[in-house]
């Protein structure tokens, strides 16, 4: 596998607040807030990660599943959900990993800032007191960089996630450069880029893949990038770069 630069992570354009990254094992977060919170991120990703990782060692089927799984009300937080996003997008729970990472550091972190932007891997869980532009990367289509999704503060927090068939390491069974998901859940948000993502074979399948999203309870907008065709649904602001 080559190494792919990850160029979206400046996609996010702001000068106000701190910049930092933290890494465990294949957990890699991209974090701006309004000081410095390594120490304070490392904890959280240990709180989510150690208790996934022996969730898993005992339930291996929850790695591996490529559709829905149930889990008992004992699992830990992140399990559970990570699991119910895959159900309510019908994918397997680890479809929603990236995001749902994303989503409890950055709940963890609003304790010691007042803004935070998590990336992990292309999906973003953010907090914002102004309006942001989230860049689009979408590999080697036209659209690529030169599109922005607008996020007012209003609607934050709210997850952003992108799920690729030809760009980066993550499993889609689709061909889209991009499907973008925007929901106040960032693990639904993954969960469901995933699940729309898979559907797109060719540009030719936007409107039904835009179609079957809608009906997903949670998403707030869909954007589907395929070569030089894109098709956009729901609550989404798109600004020319």
């Amino acid at each position: 596998m080559t190494y792919e630069p990850r160029t979206y992570r400046h996609l996010i354009k702001d000068t106000d607040l701190v910049s930092f990254r933290v890494v465990v094992k294949e957990t890699d977060l991209y974090v701006r807030a309004r000081r410095d919170l390594c120490g304070e991120t490392l904890t959280a990703i240990q709180e989510y990660r150690n208790p996934l990782e022996e969730y898993i060692r005992s339930h291996p089927l929850f790695m591996h599943s490529l559709e829905p799984l149930e889990v008992d009300q004992q699992a830990p937080r992140i399990v559970k959900m990570m699991a119910g996003s895959g159900r309510a997008a019908d994918v397997g729970p680890m479809a929603a990993v990236a995001g749902a990472m994303a989503e409890l550091v950055g709940g963890k972190l609003l304790g010691y800032s007042d803004e935070v932007i998590v990336e992990n891997g292309g999906d973003i869980f953010i907090k914002t007191g102004r309006k942001r532009l989230v860049g689009i990367y979408a590999g080697s289509s036209p659209f690529s960089g030169k599109l922005a999704i607008e996020i007012k503060p209003e609607k934050t927090p709210m997850g952003i996630c992108t799920s690729s068939g030809t760009v980066g390491p993550s499993l889609s069974l689709g061909l889209a450069d991009a499907a973008i998901v925007l929901s106040s859940s960032a693990a639904l948000a993954d969960a469901a880029a995933t699940a729309v993502g898979n559907l797109v074979k060719s540009p030719d399948d936007i409107p039904t893949a835009l179609e079957h999203g809608q009906a997903i309870k949670g998403v707030m907008g869909i954007l589907l990038i395929a070569g030089e065709r894109m098709g956009v649904w729901g609550d989404i602001t798109l600004i020319k770069l």
